[in-house]
C-alpha cells in the first residue's frame, strides 16, 4: 500500500483531457476503501545497521531502520500483530490517533499495558475515527524509540480530499531522528544511575541517514527528486529523542496546511521549528527555472539548556530531476540560514502563526466554558544522591524531571487495568479542562514538548514570565486555536490549552523529551466512564500482555 502518487489538476480546456486527466489521478490513487481492516504485521528484532562508519545491532522492525510506512483513511480498522523477537521488553504507541474508549492499543508500558517480553506477541487493534493526515508510530518502552519507529498516514474519506489546492504529487514522509553510535539503553541506565545527564547523540538523521557533514557519511544522504514548477505535499515527522529542531530547505519558502494531523490556517515560512513527537505537512512548491540542480535540506537544534546537547547540522538533498547533481556533487551545497541555536524568538514567532480553520467541514471546537482548571508546573529538578552511592548531577545530587513538583516513578503493573489513582488526576466524563502549562527554572529554564495521550487539545494562549490568571484570560483565542497532540511549554513561560474529557480510560501526558520522561515529567490523566454504553471503556482483550 501507499500513498497518492499522481495528484495533479486537469489544466485543458477541453472535457475529453478533463476526463482523461481525472481518470488518470484515479488510478494513480492506492486502493483503499474507506472503512477496511488493514492488517500489518510488526516482527520486532535485532538488526545490523553501519551509521558514521560504526556497526551496531539495533531494534528493528522487519528489519527496517525506520520501521515501515503504515497507510490507512480516515475510518479503517488498523489491525497490527507484535510478535517480539528481543530480548528487550517493548510496547507500541500510535501517535495521536485517539483510541476511543480503547487504551488497551494506546501502547504506553505500564500505563495501558504490560510490557510485550521477549517471545511475546500482542496485538494492536483500533478503528481511526475522524482523523486524518499525519501522525506516527513509535516504541514506548525506555529509549527503544530511538530506532523503532515510522510514519502513519492517514487519508481522507474517498472524496475529501484536501481544504487546499491539490498538489502535483506527495513526497515520502520524512522523519527526523538522532543516531548514537553507543548503546542507547546502556546510555540511559547509566544515567539513571549516576544521576548525571545522559550522553548526547552523534548526529541527526533524515529518515535513518545522517547525510555528508558528518564524519564517512557522504554514501548515507536522504535525496529526494523533484521537478521544475510543481507543489508537492510534503510530510515531516520529529522523532528525534531529545531535540526539537529548525528545518529549512535553502531558497526555499514553505506553505505549512497540517499539523498533528489537524488542518491549519495555511500560512508561509523560510524556517520552520518542530518539536520531538510533533508532526507537520507542508505544500512545497518548486522553482520553475531552478539556478542549481540540487538544494540542501538541513535540520539543526533548538534548545537552551545549560549542559551538553547535540549542536550539529544534518543535511539532504533535494534533487531537481533531469539532474546533474549526482556528477556535481552534494557536499558543498549552501544550507539554508537555520536560526541559532538558542533562538527563542524565532520558536515564538513561528508557534504564534498556527491557527485551526475553523470552517463548518472543519470546526474548532474548543470548549468556552470550563468545569476544571488545572495548573501544573513543569521543569528539572534533583533528588537527593542516595546514602549508599555517589552522584554526579548538581552538587552531587541526581536530575529529576517533575510536574507539580512530583516525579512519576514507573508503577509495577498497568494503571488502566489497575485504575490505580494515587499516581493520576481523575475527571469526570464530559469535563471541559483548561490546563495551563508553567515552565520552571530550578534547574535552568528549557522548552517541553508536552504530549498528551487519548486526546487532541486547543492551545488557546501561551506567554513568557509567569502565568497571570486574572489578566492572561483576556487574551485567549476561543475563535481558530490551533488544535494539535503535543506541544511545546516555552522556554521560561506558559502554555494554556483546552480539551473536553470525553475518552474515557487512563491516559499518558508526558515530555517528549525522553530524558525527560525517564526523570519523571509525566503523569496521567484517569477520566471516568459516561452513562451510556458508548461511553464506557471496551473491555481488555484476551491477550494483552501480563507484567
Amino acid at each position: 500500500m501507499g500513498t497518492p502518487r499522481g495528484l495533479r489538476n486537469a489544466g485543458s480546456s477541453s472535457s475529453a483531457c478533463r476526463f482523461l486527466a481525472a481518470f488518470a489521478v484515479l488510478l494513480a490513487l492506492p486502493t483503499l476503501t474507506a472503512g477496511l481492516t488493514r492488517h500489518y504485521t510488526f516482527n520486532v528484532q535485532m538488526t545490523n545497521v553501519t551509521r558514521l562508519c560504526v556497526t551496531k545491532s539495533i531494534p528493528t522492525v522487519n528489519g527496517q531502520f525506520p520501521g515501515p510506512k503504515l497507510v490507512v483513511r480516515e475510518g479503517d480498522r488498523l489491525v497490527v500483530k507484535v510478535h517480539n523477537h528481543m530480548n528487550y521488553n517493548v510496547s507500541f504507541h500510535w501517535h495521536g490517533i485517539l483510541q476511543l474508549r480503547n487504551g488497551w492499543a494506546d501502547g504506553p508500558s505500564y500505563i495501558t499495558q504490560c510490557p510485550i517480553q521477549g517471545g511475546g506477541s500482542y496485538v494492536y487493534d483500533f478503528t481511526v475515527t475522524g482523523q486524518r493526515g499525519t501522525l506516527w508510530w513509535h516504541a514506548h518502552f525506555s529509549w527503544l524509540r530511538v530506532h523503532l519507529y515510522g510514519p502513519l498516514v492517514i487519508l481522507p474519506k474517498r472524496g475529501e480530499g484536501f481544504p487546499f489546492p491539490r498538489p502535483y504529487k506527495e513526497l515520502p514522509p520524512i522523519m527526523f531522528g538522532e543516531w548514537f553510535n553507543a548503546d542507547t539503553e546502556a546510555v540511559i541506565n547509566q544515567a539513571l544511575q549516576t544521576g548525571a545527564g545522559p550522553n548526547i547523540s552523534d548526529a541527526y538523521t533524515f529518515n535513518g541517514l545522517p547525510g555528508p557533514t558528518y564524519n564517512c557519511s557522504s554514501k548515507d544522504t536522504y535525496k529526494v527528486k523533484v521537478q521544475p514548477g510543481r507543489t508537492y505535499l510534503l510530510r515531516l515527522i520529529n522523532s528525534a529523542l531529545n531535540d526539537e529542531l529548525f528545518f529549512g530547505i535553502a531558497n526555499h519558502t514553505l506553505t505549512v496546511v497540517e499539523a498533528d494531523a489537524n488542518y491549519v490556517k495555511p500560512f508561509t515560512a523560510k524556517t520552520l521549528v518542530i518539536s520531538p513527537g510533533q508532526t507537520m505537512n507542508l505544500l512545497l512548491t518548486t522553482a520553475p527555472n531552478p539556478g542549481s540542480p540540487a538544494y540542501a535540506m538541513a535540520i539543526a537544534p533548538y534548545t537552551n539548556t545549560q549542559g551538553t546537547f547535540d549542536n550539529t547540522t544534518a543535511v539532504a538533498v533535494l534533487e531537481y530531476a533531469p539532474t546533474r547533481a549526482s556528477a556535481t556533487g552534494n557536499n558543498n551545497l549552501p544550507l539554508p540560514p537555520l536560526p541559532r541555536y538558542n533562538d527563542t524568538n524565532a520558536v515564538a514567532n513561528f508557534s504564534s502563526k498556527f491557527r485551526s480553520l475553523a470552517t463548518a467541514r472543519y470546526p474548532a471546537r474548543v470548549p468556552r466554558a470550563v468545569d476544571r482548571h488545572v495548573l501544573f508546573t513543569v521543569g528539572l529538578g534533583t533528588d537527593p544522591c542516595p546514602s549508599n552511592q555517589t552522584c554526579q548531577g548538581p552538587n552531587g545530587t541526581k536530575f529529576a524531571a517533575s510536574i507539580n513538583n512530583n516525579s512519576f516513578v514507573r508503577p509495577r503493573a498497568a494503571l488502566l487495568e489497575a485504575h490505580y489513582q494515587r499516581r493520576v488526576v481523575p475527571l469526570a466524563f464530559n469535563t471541559s479542562v483548561e490546563l495551563v502549562l508553567q515552565g520552571t527554572s530550578i534547574q535552568g529554564a528549557e522548552s517541553h514538548p508536552l504530549h498528551m495521550h487519548g486526546f487532541n487539545f486547543f492551545v488557546v494562549g501561551q506567554g513568557f514570565g509567569n502565568y497571570d490568571p486574572v489578566n492572561d484570560p483576556a487574551n485567549y483565542n476561543l475563535v481558530d486555536p490551533v488544535e494539535r497532540n503535543t506541544v511545546s511549554v516555552p522556554t521560561g513561560g506558559w502554555v494554556a490549552v483546552r480539551f473536553l474529557a470525553d475518552n474515557p480510560g487512563v491516559w499518558l501526558m508526558h515530555c517528549h523529551f525522553d530524558v525527560h520522561l525517564s526523570w519523571g515529567l509525566s503523569m496521567a490523566w484517569l477520566v471516568n466512564d459516561g452513562p451510556l454504553p458508548s461511553q464506557k471503556m471496551l473491555p481488555p482483550p484476551s491477550d494483552i500482555p501480563k507484567c
